[in-house]
């Protein structure tokens, strides 16, 4: 497993990228992951090394990189006070459209790497992350064969960058993964995703963990389910191997 971190320059600005590898010592398949509102954090870099360690070269870009410094954020704190004062104006600063531009910069940067094979690229976004990755999917169909969402909101809305837009234009598989009673993601907004990508031929599959909450997946979240969480990780990892390697 190795680790560094490059300065990647975007048209508005410069944004800090993670990048993890596995010591497989070959070309492997990339996956850009999308953070959640909580930003880049301990807890984070943890996720993308686990996913970098199932053979895999994980891109974490701190998408927060036009607001400035912060945190890092402890969410346990963050969550007893004010989210929206505390988090709000971070999450102003981007969003699907924005992510969706910043993802060519890091593709680019991709490419220049050798250990990458660069025909396999997947993403996998978490809440305010899972919009983001399908809208980069959409934005560059030709790059992104795979992407999953955890715990994704706002999937579908009047928004005019809202992620069920991009689904005509989408050429990976989805996975989404959903918490059980989101108010986020509630059913009739899962429905219109669904028809959107019914209706565009997207292959994908959604389905519902039980008794888990809006961001059971991250280990410093109050919610943090352990057992719905490794649940999700070996459909994430199954999702990832199944598209992803057997094109190598």
């Amino acid at each position: 497993m190795t680790y560094e971190k490059v300065n990647i320059s975007i048209r508005d600005g410069v944004c800090p990228v993670h990048v993890f590898t596995s010591n497989a010592g070959t070309r492997l398949p990339a996956i850009i992951f999308y953070m959640d509102a909580g930003g880049v954090r301990p807890a984070v870099l943890g996720m993308a090394q686990r996913l970098a360690d199932a053979g895999y070269v994980v891109l974490l870009p701190d998408l927060f990189y036009r607001y400035g410094p912060y945190g890092p954020f402890d969410p346990v704190e963050v969550f007893k006070g004010d989210v929206r004062s505390i988090l709000g104006p971070l999450m102003a600063t981007t969003g699907n459209e924005k992510a969706a531009e910043d993802t060519g910069a890091l593709l680019t940067y991709l490419d220049t790497r050798t250990d990458v094979d660069h025909k396999n690229i997947g993403a996998v976004g978490f809440c305010m992350g899972g919009g983001m990755a399908i809208a980069a999917a959409g934005t560059y169909p030709d790059r992104f064969a795979a992407v999953a969402s955890f715990h994704g909101g706002n999937l579908a809305t009047d928004a005019p960058g809202s992620p069920h837009r991009y689904a005509p234009q989408l050429k990976a598989e989805l996975y989404i993964a959903a918490a059980e009673g989101d108010e986020s993601y509630p059913l009739p907004m899962a429905q219109r995703l669904e028809n959107a990508l019914d209706q565009a031929g997207v292959r994908y599959f959604g389905e519902t963990y039980i008794g888990a909450a809006h961001g059971w997946m991250k280990p410093d979240f109050p919610v943090y389910d352990p057992v719905a969480a490794e649940r999700g990780w070996s459909r994430m990892i199954e999702f990832f191997d199944r598209i992803l390697k057997s094109r190598v």
